[in-house]
């Protein structure tokens, strides 16, 4: 029996080099794994947390699904949906809410941070938090357990959200007996938090980015602005601290990266670093980015494709949350 693996990518910006790395690039490795079936869906409602503009909202989720596929994703091999479409996710969502403790919400990462957010404003701890955020976790644990997840790539920071998707399951379990697999998640120790621009971590809320399918010129300009030391040139470097490096080796063939690596241990100006690394990078995404084009301007194939995947997830989910519901004590007919 092949484990069941699963990705999701909410649309709430443009996808950026750190969901490559850190989420899509392991994502699409693991489906060409013999032992792995693979479903990868466009994660629209997680994404009404925060983007309450219709136009910019389906923009960003076209985005997703777009960026999927010109990365190589095959759908035809994989079950590749967008969540809204499959509306069983939604009514496991509430049945597992009543199996969720307030205070495992309480400690979930998203909600702690707003609030610790807030206290440093002097704001109430629960301003502008809406119950889409605060119950976030629960919508991602019927996405996972829905399709009996055994795998679920993720981040670091995003651990919890498997843990927490693995507690709802053994509470529901306890009273209902064995439905749900318990899902165990698989991060890149080698890849880490992936800096942007300023040297920290990349992410949408910090704006330093660097987005994936951004033209030639625009790159080339944002990778001029990765914050380096003030080493001279002829200084060695060690390329195990340096953003540019650790970007490099991720576009680069190994030999590539081997003679990268050689050259900051006997000294290489910044200024070269970031012109090789933009050299591998527009190599690499010429092409994708070509084709992300392309699907951008055809919504419509988009939609077509995500139709077929609906139906293939909804194979699954509609006879097991049948099951579901029977164990509670639902009718079902």
């Amino acid at each position: 029996m092949r484990k069941t693996v699963l990705t999701g990518i909410k649309p709430t910006g443009e996808i950026h080099l750190g969901n490559y790395i850190g989420a899509i690039k392991p994502a699409l490795e693991l489906a060409r794994v013999q032992e792995y079936k693979a479903a990868y869906f466009v994660a629209d409602y997680h994404g009404m947390t925060k983007v309450h503009n219709p136009e910019e909202f389906r923009h960003l989720s076209y985005g997703i699904a777009a960026t999927w596929l010109a990365l190589g994703l095959d759908p035809e091999k994989v079950i590749f949906y967008r969540q809204s479409d499959v509306p069983e996710i939604f009514e496991l969502n509430w049945i597992l809410s009543c199996f969720s403790s307030k205070g495992l919400m309480n400690r979930a990462h998203a909600y702690k941070a707003m609030v610790d957010q807030n206290k440093q404003s002097n704001n109430d701890k629960d301003f502008g938090v809406n119950m889409g955020l605060f119950n976030y976790p629960i919508l991602m644990a019927a996405d996972i357990l829905m399709f009996k997840t055994e795998v679920v790539p993720v981040g670091k920071d995003q651990i919890q959200h498997v843990e927490i998707a693995r507690d709802i399951a053994e509470s529901f379990n306890n009273n209902y007996g064995e439905t749900f697999l318990l899902p165990e998640y698989q991060i890149q120790e080698e890849t880490g938090v992936l800096p942007g621009l300023d040297g920290r971590k990349m992410s949408k809320s910090y704006q330093n980015t660097i987005p994936l399918f951004v033209e030639p010129k625009k790159l080339q300009q944002l990778i001029n602005k990765i914050k380096t030391d003030s080493l001279p040139p002829e200084a060695p470097k060690d390329p195990h601290t340096s953003s540019v490096y650790f970007l490099y080796k991720e576009f680069a063939t190994e030999a590539e990266a081997l003679r990268m690596k050689e050259q900051y241990l006997k000294g290489i100006g910044w200024g070269e670093a970031k012109k090789e690394l933009f050299t591998v990078m527009n190599k690499f995404l010429a092409e994708p980015r070509e084709k992300y084009n392309e699907l951008m301007s055809s919504p419509e194939m988009i939609d077509s494709i995500l139709k077929e995947g609906a139906e293939k997830a909804r194979s699954i989910t509609v006879p097991f949350l049948q099951e579901i519901k029977s164990k509670i004590g639902f009718h079902v007919s």
